[in-house]
């Protein structure tokens, strides 16, 4: 690719692409493949002017190697990625935005005022005819105002007024729209599958394989705790289906051979296997749009309240209205006030406010479900941590391989990953990833594998039943033994590691040795959540009492519940919630799901199972605890401005009203100062919470994430 350096400092620079014109879907090819570089942090694109900004970590030369090798005929890039990118929506809106502006100012200055008045009086019936039609539907709500304000100057002959005025409110719907489109697209494609393997079925033998290459009409396995990655027709097994992100059943759906699965949704019990019939991931993202913009259950109560009470404020404007004229006898009086009203700001700001916070927790790698959410995490005085891959890392390691019955290590870790592979979870996933790093590879020799959750796993291979789980499963659930030329090597096993526990035929064959590291960053961020105001900070886990009361002593939590049940967890959320408390519970596991849903506030490590980040209302991609903190510190900002843009609306409005009574402000003077501000709360609105650079979303061409 040929292209000019037009500016640079350290860590930044700004190029111009050598080209005519730049298509959207060329901007964002090149947005997917400068993206695709670990050095480079933000890029971002404009396609009318053909320039790109890179920030970059490292070597320039890098970055100067990578756009001279670029092609836009050797990318390709996923057919969703550009249908989904909302480029193209940011600009059509921005030029939108700037015609409304150009004209109505060009109007003002090139038109005579007999012209302008026509226009003025055609324009005005669209919000004279929406006033009537609220008003015939028995309410008294922000249209009746409206269609009020422009109809009475119409009629009085202030043409400028009445224009002045419809401009304002037509700048103020395309911010809206614009905004509220804006932040349910990079919602939902943050919200969107993130799944890189699954299990094909192709000659009766299951293979893993990059979801990329599969097909429409092959055969997909679908194993317990995964996400179903496809639109397809149910061929085999059976399966409990958990739809709630699409359907909002709470109760899971039985799928059978013959049924029908849709993508998102989570396998809760059982496998099936289906025939893919959509495998470009856009049904997905089209659903979870749906959803997203007809659930009133993500709304937040305080954008509710606002809505809410702009529309109860209508009334009590006209009154005001009437009452002012009725003392005054002064038309121009009564009118400053039917300029002047509280509903339109409060209608505005609020739901800005929100959308606005989401769209800057995403920039933290925090996808929000919902301002709903938001809310109650502002809220919460309680949170509840599993520990593994939440409070420590989320990549266990294997250290060690000991065994109990003769065989070699590589030979029982080989036999471990086997079965391990089939299961989302942390532990298998490091027994997996050691066998790999030793080069082991093995035959799908076994039979069906059967999870069971927080215990462990169990099948059969070559005639001989192979147990693997957790010290409660192996040893009394299925009271397997330990050799007993082995007892004092049992006895002596390092406490310093969890163990992972796999008999074979009723003996202990191994015992695998996994580190679990505490994250470095977790005891400053519970002190962080306790300044911000969370009261009681406690830890859950399933490992035994020992490992449980050194990591709790490590990151300082409150209290601590070892060797306990997916059932234990929601138990005690429900019990904290009945006694009065708001709960946030953070986990990565199929066990954290019940109580991930039993919360105020679920919130999901990425890197965990499917079905946890499925159900939760938050999920943080970022490898760092770090973002819980600032995802409290931001939704208590987003509070804090709300209640702000309250008392803002309220001291704004009521003074203006007052000055219009007095005689100081005309009505065209009222309506331009009330609209005028109007517009600034909900510009102030969408800056960021938590920095001091405004982030605003209507001017801000925003780039899309690579998925």
């Amino acid at each position: 690719m040929k292209f000019q350096i037009k500016h640079e400092i350290k860590g930044r620079i700004r190029i111009h692409v050598i080209q005519k014109r730049m298509t959207f879907a060329q901007a964002d090819t090149l947005q997917y493949y400068l993206t695709g570089y670990d050095f480079i942090q933000n890029v971002k694109i404009q396609e009318r002017t053909c320039d790109a900004t890179i920030r970059f970590q490292g070597d320039r030369e890098d970055v100067i190697h990578a756009l001279r090798r670029f092609s836009y005929e050797r990318i390709e890039v996923p057919e969703d990625f550009i249908k989904n990118s909302g480029r193209e929506m940011n600009r059509f809106y921005w030029d939108k935005l700037m015609d409304q502006v150009i004209l109505h100012y060009g109007t003002k200055i090139f038109l005579p005022m007999s012209v302008r008045a026509g226009i003025a009086t055609v324009k005005s019936v669209k919000y004279i005819w929406e006033g009537l039609c609220t008003l015939v539907r028995g309410r008294i709500e922000v249209p009746v105002l409206d269609g009020t304000a422009v109809g009475v100057s119409v009629f009085r002959g202030d043409y400028a007024t009445a224009s002045s005025v419809m401009f304002l409110l037509g700048i103020g719907e395309i911010l809206e729209e614009w905004t509220h489109k804006k932040s349910v697209g990079d919602l939902a494609r943050s919200m969107s599958l993130n799944i890189s393997k699954v299990w094909v079925l192709r000659d009766g033998r299951e293979e893993l394989k990059e979801v990329t290459s599969v097909q429409t009409g092959d055969q997909v396995v679908i194993h317990m705790g995964n996400v179903i990655p496809f639109d397809g027709d149910v061929v085999g097994g059976e399966a409990m289906v958990n739809q709630a992100s699409l359907t909002g059943e709470s109760n899971p759906v039985r799928k059978a051979e013959g049924g029908y699965a849709y993508a998102g949704t989570v396998v809760e019990e059982g496998e099936i296997t289906i025939r893919a019939r959509e495998v470009n991931g856009s049904s997905k993202y089209e659903k979870i749009m749906t959803m997203i913009e007809e659930s009133e259950k993500l709304k937040s109560s305080l954008e509710g309240k606002a809505a809410h009470l702009a529309d109860r404020l209508v009334p009590y404007t006209f009154a005001g209205t009437g009452l002012v004229w009725l003392l005054t006898r002064n038309a121009t009086k009564a009118l400053s006030v039917l300029m002047v009203d509280f509903s339109c700001a409060l209608k505005l700001a609020m739901p800005l406010t929100v959308l606005s916070a989401i769209r800057e927790a995403s920039t933290y790698d925090i996808t929000v479900k919902g301002g709903k959410f938001l809310e109650a995490m502002a809220e919460a005085d309680t949170i509840v941590f599993d520990k593994t891959g939440t409070l420590t890392k989320a990549q266990p390691t294997v250290v060690d391989v000991i065994s109990f019955n003769g065989q070699s290590s590589d030979e029982l870790l080989r036999i471990a990953a086997c079965l391990e592979e089939h299961f989302p979870h942390s532990m298998a996933k490091a027994v997996v990833n050691k066998a790999i790093e030793r080069n082991l590879v093995h035959e799908e020799l076994h039979s069906k594998v059967e999870y069971i959750v927080a215990h462990g796993i169990y099948s059969t291979l070559e005639g001989r039943k192979i147990i693997i789980g957790s010290h409660h499963f192996v040893f009394e659930d299925e009271n397997a033994k330990v050799p007993e030329d082995k007892k004092q090597l049992f006895e002596e096993l390092p406490e310093q590691y969890s163990h992972l526990y796999m008999a074979i035929d009723g003996l202990l064959a191994a015992v695998i040795c996994i580190e679990d590291p505490l994250r470095k960053e977790a005891p400053e961020v519970i002190r962080r959540l306790k300044k911000y105001g969370i009261s009681k900070v406690v830890m859950m886990t399933g490992d035994s009492d020992r490992i449980a009361s050194t990591i709790a002593d490590k990151v300082g939590v409150d209290e601590y519940y070892s060797e306990v049940l997916p059932e234990d967890k929601a138990k005690f959320v429900e019990n904290e919630k009945n006694a009065g408390r708001k709960v946030i519970m953070i986990g990565d596991g199929i066990n954290d799901s019940p109580a991930l849903s039993e919360a105020n506030v679920g919130i999901a490590i990425s890197d965990g199972a499917e079905i946890a980040r499925e159900i939760a209302d938050v999920t943080i991609s970022a490898d760092d605890l770090y973002e819980i903190a600032t995802l409290k510190q931001l939704s208590d900002a987003m509070v804090r401005r709300i209640n702000t843009n309250y008392r803002l609306i309220v001291g704004i409005n009521t003074g203006l009203i007052g000055l219009g009574i007095a005689g100081v402000f005309q009505p065209t003077m009222s309506a331009l100062f009330h609209n005028t501000s109007t517009i600034l709360i909900s510009l102030k609105s969408m800056n960021n919470l938590l920095d001091q650079e405004p982030v605003l979303s209507l001017i801000h061409i925003s780039e899309p994430t690579r998925p």
